[in-house]
């Protein structure tokens, strides 16, 4: 069987022992990202809810199908768990707050106004991804500011 690859997914290929992470640009294009060893190990999930099943017993399903038993009390909708790609298992979660590092995948030209279902959190530091080329792009106020900077630096 084969399924088509997604965002966040780890992808191995050991004839050339490179990893990647399948990303969005800051166009919302896929990008593929190389990744160190450690990193392939491990898959950032959304989870889409958290509930009980046949006799009391608690589970979480993800945006990409996992259902795992018997999650952390803690973690809710919408908040990203770190999942173990070798045993399923839950090794981190971070919360859905205002200030984390986010990544909006998709909505209407991929504005800073979207909808909840859109936006998936990264993070407080990328959760142990390499942030170099991860899609992020500035606010018009920063890059106004880097340009300025740059531009007192010629003149100077």
């Amino acid at each position: 069987m084969t399924y088509p690859a997604g965002f966040m997914d780890a992808n191995s290929f050991p004839k050339t022992n490179k990893n990647f992470r399948l990303l969005y640009d800051t166009k919302g294009r896929f990008k593929i990202h190389a990744i160190k060893d450690e990193e392939a190990k491990f898959k950032l999930c959304k989870v889409r809810f958290v509930q009980f099943g046949q006799k009391g017993i608690p589970y979480l399903n993800t945006y990409d199908g996992r259902t795992i038993h018997y999650p952390d009390p803690l973690i809710r909708a919408n908040d990203t768990i770190k999942v173990d790609l070798e045993i399923n298992k839950i090794i981190d979660f971070i919360k859905f707050n205002v200030g984390n590092v986010v990544m909006v995948t998709g909505g209407c030209y991929w504005s800073y106004a979207t909808r909840l279902g859109n936006v998936f959190t990264i993070g407080y530091k990328a959760m142990g991804l390499s942030s170099q080329g991860l899609g992020y792009q500035a606010h018009y106020h920063e890059v106004a500011k880097k340009r300025a900077a740059a531009q007192g630096d010629a003149t100077a």
